[in-house]
């Protein structure tokens, strides 16, 4: 069994109101990506594809890479104009025999190993699964107006997170339809915001949900970037 991390790292992070991109700035002194990436590396991960912004490459190997001694990066290839564009080019990258891909947003500093162990499991027994973590909140599905449409059950509500996991030929195919279809997709007003999503709409494949945690947070706007340092110290 041989399994790849596939790490985003070519966000620009807009919400976050800050000239260094989000991924690169600090926590305790490391890079939000150093702590995800550390993690894979201290796994039973084979292999990491980090993708990188335009430009970005040189950058992540000399003040990531090789600053932070890490060893499983077989490929750094640039992202593109979406997430999904970002995805697919990392798939590409994997040259190398690979059952399974984690694919993990470099935002998300906050995984562990027990969370990577219960999605290995799940993926080897269904094929696909995602990590997340059911709301706590009431949910309201708005009509087009802004008003309430609707309340689905919370015990049925679920907060997404990455890693999201599957059987290698899956997810590949399904980036490549997804790419394939693009314009389609766009013109019909579907667009295809995580990794799960592209398996559902092209395969029809139900997909496990596995528990993440709740400090397995995106760091997205200023204030997430507060609430990290606090669980750095905790």
């Amino acid at each position: 069994m041989k399994t790849t991390a596939i790490v985003l790292a070519a966000g620009q992070g807009r919400r976050m109101k800050s000239a260094t991109h989000k991924q690169y700035l600090l926590i305790k002194g490391k890079p939000v990506l150093y702590y995800s990436l550390k993690v894979f590396e201290d796994s039973f991960i084979d292999n990491i594809v980090l993708v990188t912004g335009k430009g970005e490459q040189e950058f992540c190997q000399k003040e990531i890479i090789e600053k932070y001694n890490l060893k499983k990066i077989t490929a750094i290839t640039e992202g593109g104009l979406e997430r999904y564009h970002s995805v697919a080019y990392g798939l590409r990258a994997i040259k190398w025999e690979c059952d399974y891909v984690f694919i993990h947003d470099g935002a998300r500093p906050f995984i562990d190993n027990e969370m990577l162990m219960r999605a290995l499991n799940e993926v080897q027994a269904s094929g696909a699964c995602v990590t997340g973590m059911p709301v706590k909140d009431t949910v309201k599905i708005a009509d087009d107006s802004q008003y309430i449409a609707s309340t689905p059950p919370r015990s049925l509500v679920w907060q997404i997170q990455t890693p999201q996991v599957f059987e290698k030929n899956l997810i590949t195919d399904a980036y490549e339809k997804l790419l394939s279809n693009e314009n389609k997709l766009i013109a019909d007003g579907i667009g295809i915001t995580d990794d799960a999503m592209a398996v559902e709409y092209f395969f029809n494949k139900k997909i496990k949900l596995v528990e993440g945690s709740y400090r397995n947070i995106k760091i997205t706007t200023p204030e997430d970037l507060e609430i990290a340092r606090i669980f750095i110290d905790a």
